[in-house]
């Protein structure tokens, strides 16, 4: 199956809002999604592991310092500008494909779950994808949004192997038992982003205030509406200045960096 076909009117979130403060001097002027491995922005790394598997639609949740995300994209080689919101542009990506970028204020100090609130008018069509504004890996999109539709909950989550500590998943068979956020991980999985999600998410975000990660998340896996799919491949997130230069480094040694499929 062409996976295009596939992914029609999917949709991919990637929350962009946060401050970045682990990054120190890095994020002082910039946004976080901005900070650039091998002189892309993390952000144009991650939407190219979409885009070079068949995902056309982003929507791009601002805050922290937005315009200057906005000017990146309205620098890049602009194919066609909607007249009535500048803030909605189809731009090419690095594989040659037009990609329609919607760029949405979601709040200064919002949370991770308010941001996604914000953002439900534009997610009506059914299952869309969701992930942070700075992590990489080599995640294969298509078997994951099958994996989704096979096991039909509301969420599913990519379960990571990193040296890193975040959300804690207790898993069993696929299902997500509990989830814990930022633990010590006493099983190996955590929580690497790359979401599918239905719309029934909404139902579980209050306001600008909830943190995904927190009682959405912990109250769906409680009613069994949590899945994992495990991926055991490369992923990296870049949380601190290390984690930057961690990411430099592999783009600078490899011929082709895990995560660079386009």
């Amino acid at each position: 199956m062409n996976s295009e076909i596939f992914f029609k009117n999917m949709k991919v979130v990637i929350l962009s809002g946060g401050t970045g403060s682990r990054l120190g001097h890095l994020t002082t002027k910039i946004p976080k999604p901005m900070v650039e491995i091998g002189n892309f922005p993390i952000l144009w790394h991650i939407i190219n592991i979409y885009a070079s598997q068949g995902i056309r639609e982003f929507v791009i949740a601002l805050g922290y310092k937005s315009e200057i995300i906005k000017k990146f994209f309205h620098s890049k080689e602009i194919f066609e500008k909607n007249k009535k919101n500048k803030n909605i542009l189809k731009c090419k990506s690095l594989k040659g494909k037009i990609l329609k970028i919607n760029l949405v204020e979601t709040g200064l100090k919002t949370m991770t779950g308010g941001r996604l609130l914000r953002l439900k008018n534009y997610l009506k069509e059914g299952s869309f994808m969701l992930t942070y504004g700075d992590g990489l890996g080599n995640v294969n999109i298509l078997k994951l949004l099958k994996f989704h539709k096979k096991n039909k909950k509301i969420v599913t989550i990519t379960g990571v192997h990193p040296a890193a500590r975040f959300g804690e998943l207790d898993i069993s068979r696929g299902v997500v038992k509990s989830f814990k956020e930022k633990p010590q991980v006493t099983k190996g999985w955590i929580n690497g982003g790359f979401f599918v999600m239905d719309p029934k998410i909404f139902n579980y975000l209050k306001d600008d205030n909830t943190v995904l990660e927190g009682i959405p998340l912990e109250k769906l896996a409680f009613k069994k509406q949590l899945m994992a799919y495990l991926h055991k491949g490369f992923w990296h997130c870049m949380d601190t200045v290390r984690d930057k230069n961690s990411l430099e480094e592999i783009w600078r040694n490899k011929k082709n960096a895990p995560w660079k499929t386009w």
